[in-house]
């Protein structure tokens, strides 16, 4: 569920070593702070902005929040941010972040929150057997998820963007970050997703290929452990003659009908690749195609689904 409130826009009143309003603002134009319950996918979307090309930080102390700004933009080197920050703040922080976001200099930013039923958050607890931050205040899970909603409410209360997640999947969620936070309508998103095909197909491919033909670095017992985004799979399957010309073709394919895509008005694409086990072939099929196509693109994604 998505909720949508007013974008913050304040008039400019931080400068960064001098510089002027205009200066300071082109050379960070876009915040996200993305906050949430622990558990709720908090993680997989600063991943995902960081794949689209925002300088990522996790865990930032909500007070270093305007210096971090500022030093970022007399930089002027990342014109798009995200900053992870959650419970692990001290309260009286999360107490005060909406007046340190309604401060920021003239800069576009909103805040994203992240939620789940507590039934969710229980169950992927239990999956994960991570300890909830609040643990070593010797509270009971239960307790501990119950103080974090009261801790985290007056963000929650300003949020432009309050996600529940409890239904939606990594892969989903990651859709849904790259397609919502202000993506959309620009230009085409692509998402390459490796995965095995004895799990099955992913439901929501647009283009699906199938490298079971290819050779199988699983029955080289040395790269067995291995997964197709590390340096001697990569060698083993270069020197493949039929591995480079899939590749091409595929790349081929792709650069002749994704602008017909763009020209229909799509936002997003997914592009599957498949192999046996979904761990070195469609790995590395995908991370090469990603590599290609963000020669010319912004908005370029990996996902892998045997290795997440």
């Amino acid at each position: 569920m998505l909720v949508p409130r007013t974008a913050h826009r304040v008039p400019l009143t931080l400068r960064a070593g001098g510089m002027t309003d205009d200066q300071a603002t082109s050379a960070a134009t876009r915040l996200i702070v993305v906050s949430g319950m622990s558990g709720s996918g908090k993680t997989i979307a600063l991943r995902t902005l960081e794949d689209l090309g925002y300088y990522c930080v996790d865990n930032l102390p909500s007070a270093l929040l305007p210096a971090f700004v500022a030093e970022v933009a007399q930089a002027g080197l990342h014109p798009r941010l995200a900053v992870g920050i959650d419970v692990r703040n001290r309260s009286r922080d999360l107490t005060t972040l909406p007046q340190v976001l309604a401060g920021l200099a003239n800069i576009e930013h909103r805040l994203i929150f992240l939620d789940a039923p507590d039934e969710v958050l229980f169950k992927r607890y239990s999956d994960t057997r991570r300890r909830h931050p609040l643990s070593g205040e010797g509270l009971s899970l239960g307790d501990a998820i119950a103080r974090e909603r009261r801790l985290l409410a007056p963000l929650a209360a300003i949020a432009e963007r309050v996600i529940d997640t409890g239904d939606l999947n990594v892969h989903q969620l990651r859709r849904l970050i790259a397609t919502e936070l202000g993506m959309a309508g620009g230009p085409l998103s692509l998402l390459f997703e490796s995965f095995a095909y004895k799990r099955g197909v992913p439901a929501d491919a647009d283009f699906l290929f199938d490298a079971r033909c290819l050779p199988n670095p699983h029955w080289d017992t040395q790269l067995r452990p291995l997964s197709g985004r590390d340096g001697a799979v990569r060698a083993w399957l270069e020197a493949k003659p039929e591995v480079g010309r899939f590749l091409a073709d595929v790349r081929a394919f792709l650069d002749t009908w994704l602008p017909r895509f763009e020209a229909d008005n799509r936002s997003y694409v997914t592009i599957c690749v498949g192999c046996t086990g979904g761990r070195h072939r469609s790995v590395y099929l995908c991370e090469r195609l990603a590599e290609h196509f963000r020669a010319t693109r912004e908005q370029v994604l990996t996902f892998h689904r045997e290795l997440e």
